[in-house]
């Protein structure tokens, strides 16, 4: 009877470790294999913010570290101004991935997310983070995607 339990055990236990990963995982891992280190893309941040209408930003990463990001008109936004911290947040593909691996997880009340095809990072993510809520929601879009390196 104790073998019979343990063999049990195992079987659940394997097939527990042996789960397909899930999309968010699936489209990290196209994005690391892709091996990108440098680049730039167009971020539009969406939401009830006094910049909504200095959108979409440019943003240059190399190694995971925002080398410089500008307004449309290309004035460079500053560590300084006011809107930096809110900026900085999402400016990075693999800041984008670890606030939709939190939303997933349960900061939003609702996610939706839509996939680059061919290199896996989140080009389109929307958040309800209260659904009962008005203004609190946020979206991200990804355009103009540039691997530079």
């Amino acid at each position: 009877m104790k073998k019979l339990i343990l063999l049990t055990l195992i079987v659940i236990l394997t097939a527990c470790s042996t789960a397909a990963p899930s999309e968010l995982d699936r489209n990290h891992q196209t994005w690391q294999d892709s091996g990108i280190t440098h680049y730039r893309f167009s971020l539009h941040i969406g939401c009830f913010c006094v910049f909504r209408d200095q959108m979409p930003i440019t943003v240059e990463v190399q190694n995971g570290e925002i080398i410089s990001m500008t307004y449309p008109d290309g004035t460079l936004v500053a560590e300084t101004d006011p809107s930096y911290g809110t900026f900085s947040q999402h400016a990075t593909i693999e800041r984008l991935f670890s606030e939709l691996e939190a939303g997933l997880a349960g900061d939003a009340e609702e996610v939706t997310v839509t996939y680059d095809s061919t290199r896996g990072f989140p080009s389109e993510i929307y958040f309800d983070y209260i659904q009962a809520a008005a203004d609190d929601e946020i979206s991200l879009s990804v355009s103009n995607f540039k691997a530079l390196n």
